[in-house]
């Protein structure tokens, strides 16, 4: 598969993976890759650590439904990120960026607008929507073969110190690399984020995949490979749609917007 190809069909991956055990050979393929990422001095600062054990997925499952629904029945996720939610078309493709909430149940679609109220926070409340969610939520990531824990070197991970940025810098080249890979390797993934929305949930699966004191939990994410035919949770989102060049490019100075690109050029 040619480099391009792959960076134009990367996806995260929102519904569910097979059950089928990733092979050690594209385990070892992955971790490869994030070992050839660029970093600072060389610092390589990532760590990885990859979980099959069920029992582990398991319980990083429940945590993370736990924490999906409490997000959601709060308030505090919308509130947080609702300048990334679109609810039409018409916006999505205006905006050209965000989540595009395309797939919702039939009782919830005339009060999309309402979604950011209190109204509307208790109106999904009383149908459950927090707990559809974390249901969800939970089945997604008990159903993977594999999580991976990404980690940071505290050595070099120093927050407020430019070696921090440095580090966090290299660790998303890394995950790039892998991310890219699993497109390759007929692979979904997918960050497993809600945990860290929930004060205490995060602390809970650093205790479970005994994160030593050196080492930062940075994130976790779900892989597994991919199904012919992909399944839509009940409540999903899209977000394909990309900017134009226009608007993120700038030529000489940042008073000039790049011209003449917003076309994607042809692909054999």
């Amino acid at each position: 598969m040619e480099l391009l190809d792959a960076i134009r069909r990367r996806r995260t991956t929102n519904g569910a993976m097979l059950p089928d055990p990733v092979s050690e050979e594209h385990q070892r393929i992955l971790m490869e890759v994030a070992g050839r990422a660029p970093s600072q001095l060389n610092s390589q600062p990532w760590r990885f650590v990859l979980v099959e054990e069920r029992a582990t997925i398991d319980a990083i499952a429940d945590i993370s439904g736990e924490s999906m629904t409490t997000a959601m029945s709060n308030g505090t996720f919308f509130e947080r990120y609702k300048p990334y939610f679109r609810f039409s078309r018409e916006e999505m493709e205006r905006r050209r960026d965000g989540m595009l909430f395309d797939k919702l149940p039939a009782p919830l679609r005339p009060f999309t607008s309402q979604v950011f109220t209190s109204r509307g926070q208790r109106l999904m409340n009383a149908m459950r929507v927090p707990q559809t969610l974390g249901s969800e939520n939970r089945k997604l990531v008990a159903g993977c073969p594999l999580l991976m824990g990404v980690m940071l070197d505290r050595s070099e991970y120093r927050p407020g110190e430019l070696s921090s940025f440095y580090s966090v810098f290299s660790m998303g080249a890394a995950m790039e690399n892998i991310w890219l890979t699993t497109v390759e390797l007929g692979m979904g993934i997918q960050f497993v984020s809600f945990p860290m929305e929930v004060p205490g949930q995060w602390d809970r699966i650093v205790d479970l995949l005994r994160v030593p004191d050196d080492l930062e939990l940075m994130a976790v994410y779900r892989l597994g490979y991919l199904p012919p035919e992909q399944r839509r949770p009940a409540i999903d989102w899209t977000s394909s749609q990309r900017k134009l060049v226009s608007q993120y490019v700038f030529r000489e100075t940042c008073a000039t917007p790049q011209t003449g690109w917003d076309e994607p050029l042809g692909r054999e």
